[in-house]
């Protein structure tokens, strides 16, 4: 369904929503200070996925978000756009420090617990669900892939291998539009529901996105994703 007026305008918000990160070639803190391994500090905006590649292909291994990022639903749109990037940020490996935020105890949860886990969370104190996301985070615990009239969904972040693989054409065209995010009123109630249920998507300041990473490359042997 194409976005109405009202919509396409709530996409140019969304889109023009910029994020500031520092970029570096390397995350390990001794080499990172080495002259030329720094690549500055970028204030982003428009689609992640092409921005990200190019970080990428230009040698960026670490990025440090600049501000504390809220991981809450009532959280605003700066926050819930940095949660898409972090999500493409963790497709391509690239590690990422920063600090989350959480008033609602939703960061226990473990909605978020395959993207590059925060050096701390504030606003939970000792959490032990919160202190699992750190160690037990890896690559692909949450991961899509698409395949000619498909994507297939591998999600463990439970714990335990949840899979699915998605054909239907409204399904499919939703996770088209909610890679970048969406408003959430554009999406059919139907699929917003059956995706909504299954943790593949997280709604944020008015908007939806797709939760898992892309399959970009395995990180690991395929069975243990």
């Amino acid at each position: 369904m194409p976005p109405s007026s009202p919509e396409l305008a709530e996409l140019t918000e969304w889109s023009a929503t910029g994020v500031e990160l520092e970029l570096s070639r390397d995350y390990e803190p001794t080499t990172a200070r080495v002259p030329g391994m720094s690549l500055g500090t970028r204030r982003i905006t428009g689609a992640w996925e092409p921005v990200v590649a190019e970080f990428y292909r230009l040698g960026v291994r670490q990025v440090r978000l600049t501000d504390p990022v809220d991981l809450c639903p009532d959280a605003g749109v700066v926050a819930a756009r940095t949660l898409v990037l972090l999500r493409e940020l963790t497709a391509y490996a690239i590690s990422v420090e920063w600090v989350a935020r959480c008033h609602d105890g939703c960061a226990g949860r473990g909605l978020f617990n395959h993207l590059y886990p925060p050096a701390r969370v504030d606003g939970v104190g000792d959490d032990a669900a919160v202190r699992g996301w750190q160690t037990s985070f890896f690559l692909g615990m949450c991961v899509s892939r698409r395949g000619p009239g498909f994507t297939e969904v591998r999600d463990r972040r439970l714990g335990t291998l949840e899979m699915y693989t998605i054909d239907e054409p409204a399904h499919l065209t939703a996770i088209t539009e909610l890679t970048e995010g969406v408003p959430a009123g554009q999406l059919p109630v139907p699929v917003r529901q059956e995706l909504t249920e299954a943790r593949l998507v997280a709604e944020q300041s008015g908007y939806l996105w797709w939760l898992p990473t892309r399959a970009y490359r395995w990180p690991s042997p395929a069975l243990s994703v």
